[in-house]
């Protein structure tokens, strides 16, 4: 493996220029900075990571903070971001909190006391405005996902609140007349208040339809589940569910499959953001279908403007959804 002062040589430049075209800091003449590349790659040459960290004060690394990694909307929205990263030159550092606050805070201010990360990317669910402010807002570069807005940092998100309308409108005009919403939460989640507001003005709208409201502990299959099989065990059958997240969907069609009611002749389900398992159920799972791409890449270029010094004001970015239909509304 060569030095840098090999490249010079074969290059015919001084050590300073090999350094300028390794940083990309300092415009290099297009010709030379050819001659420079080619024989970085004769000599298979490496610069040294630290040395670039301590002259740029960066690590090239950015953090992604998320509740529960199981959750394949999680998942798949972090690979999503990890590819978005790499367009960035970043390496994406992912780690899980499960939702609770003090683990969420404990991150923020270890990102802020060790310079491992240029800045992170958090799905928060139990952070309060008191919490970044302390931790993270004059530190760190912090964008924030999901749908709780926090003022004075960068904020991608859907609108949960037109998606959950969507989503129940479809069942609607299918002539659906009983829709049980299932998955609000009684703490007053975001995001569950939001689809539970959705799921509200849709029913308002349809005075000849009956509402019902399903609550769950957790966004899970067996949360779904137990959901689903206390109504059954009510004695009406509702003909529609909306389900909150894929995965109450998921355990929805389940607890339906055991009990022999047939989806969608006789109750139809709509989930929520359009996982991979969604689309290879038995039936396939109508939802909605958040842009994960758009997100990702938008969450990547606010935050890279930020660690590039961007001190403009903060923005919430509005990523786009539709609805995707499949056999489990028919």
């Amino acid at each position: 493996m060569g030095r840098r002062e090999d490249v010079a040589r074969l290059a015919g430049v001084s050590a300073r220029t090999v350094s300028n075209v390794v940083s990309g800091t300092v415009n290099v003449a297009a010709g030379t900075r050819e001659r420079v590349l080619a024989a970085i790659e004769e000599l298979d040459y490496r610069p040294s990571e630290i040395g670039r960290m301590l002259r740029s004060g960066r690590t090239g690394m950015a953090g992604l903070v998320v509740p529960d990694l199981d959750n394949p909307y999680f998942a798949e929205l972090a690979r999503k971001l990890i590819e978005a990263a790499r367009g960035h030159g970043y390496t994406l550092m992912v780690e899980q909190t499960d939702g609770v606050r003090d683990r969420e805070r404990d991150l923020l201010a270890r990102a802020d006391t060790k310079a491992i990360f240029d800045g992170l990317i958090v799905s928060p669910l139990g952070l309060t405005d008191d919490d970044l402010s302390r931790s993270a807002r004059t530190q760190r570069p912090v964008v924030l996902l999901g749908e709780e807005p926090h003022p004075g940092f960068d904020h991608v998100h859907i609108d949960n609140f037109a998606a959950a309308r969507e989503a129940v409108e479809h069942l609607l005009a299918a002539g659906r007349r009983h829709v049980v919403a299932v998955g609000a939460q009684r703490d007053k989640k975001s995001s569950s208040s939001l689809r539970l507001s959705g799921f509200e003005a849709a029913m308002a709208a349809a005075p000849h339809a009956t509402a019902q409201v399903a609550y769950v502990d957790t966004f899970t299959r067996r949360g779904g589940a137990d959901a689903t099989r206390a109504l059954l065990r009510g004695g009406t059958l509702p003909d529609a569910l909306f389900c909150f997240s894929d995965l109450l969907a998921l355990g929805a069609l389940r607890a339906l499959h055991d009990a022999g009611v047939a989806v969608p002749e006789q109750v139809a389900v709509v989930g929520f953001d359009d996982i991979e398992d969604g689309r290879y159920g038995n039936p396939s799972l109508t939802t909605i279908s958040p842009d994960k791409a758009a997100i990702a890449q938008s969450a990547m270029d606010a935050l890279v403007r930020r660690i590039g010094g961007d001190e403009s004001e903060a923005v919430r970015v509005l990523a786009p959804h539709r609805l995707v239909e499949r056999e489990s509304t028919g």
